[in-house]
């Protein structure tokens, strides 16, 4: 199993490479050419990525999925909750959990209308279920971790590795240190999904936004 994190420092696409390769989230708008050749620089072959993962509809991690559908050839695949944010794509921002939270929340909405990028039909919907990975070549599944937003899906490896989106994050500018992500719908269900994670096997978690962190840090914060 190899993990490399692909995007910039502020925000990561991971590409997963078992017998099969996956991407976990599409990144930024504009992102497609830069994604494409950071997967070429790590000798992988763009057209043999199998699935994109995109764990919520957020402008973030859908902005380049358009683009690296065309470029691979992958399935896309997102949960039912999610797909109109895919689709139009429709421009969301999450309330704050805190006060810093709600900061960005205001200045997220404002900058909202200068954000460009196509939207995409998904190839595959979760449902309300557990998805395995393996028919792509991958020891894992998607589950169902809401909380970030309520169609928020984690990629878990049979590792224990777990690609979670915003369901946690970890250093500036978003927060100090992992834990909670400073937006939110529904904070309860945050931690309800960080138990589920637990529950299943998850060691290490791997954030949209800062670097990996020992589930340890989950279990102090429940």
């Amino acid at each position: 199993m190899e993990i490399h994190r692909l995007g910039s420092r502020a925000v990561a696409c991971y590409l997963i490479k078992d017998d099969g390769i996956i991407l976990v989230d599409g990144g930024m708008p504009g992102w497609g050419k830069r994604l494409v050749q950071q997967m070429s620089g790590l000798g992988f072959d763009p057209a043999d990525v199998a699935l994109l993962v995109v764990t919520h509809g957020h402008w973030d991690h859908t902005g380049s999925v358009a683009a690296l559908k065309e470029a691979t050839g992958c399935q896309v695949a997102i949960d039912h909750r999610e797909v109109e944010r895919l689709e139009v794509p429709v421009k969301v921002t999450p309330p704050g959990v805190n006060l810093w939270g709600k900061l960005m929340s205001l200045l997220n909405r404002l900058y909202m209308p200068l954000v460009r990028f196509p939207g995409v039909r998904p190839d595959v919907v979760f449902e309300n279920r557990d998805f395995p990975l393996q028919p792509f070549g991958v020891s894992g599944s998607v589950l169902h971790t809401p909380g970030h937003t309520m169609g928020s899906v984690s990629v878990l490896l049979e590792t224990g590795d777990a690609f979670v989106g915003d369901l946690a994050m970890n250093g500036l500018p978003l927060r100090i240190g992992p834990g909670m992500p400073p937006l939110a719908e529904d904070a309860v269900a945050v931690k309800d999904s960080w138990r589920l994670l637990l529950e299943k096997g998850a060691k290490r978690i791997y954030p949209a936004h800062g670097q990996p962190f020992g589930t340890e840090v989950l279990e102090r914060a429940l």
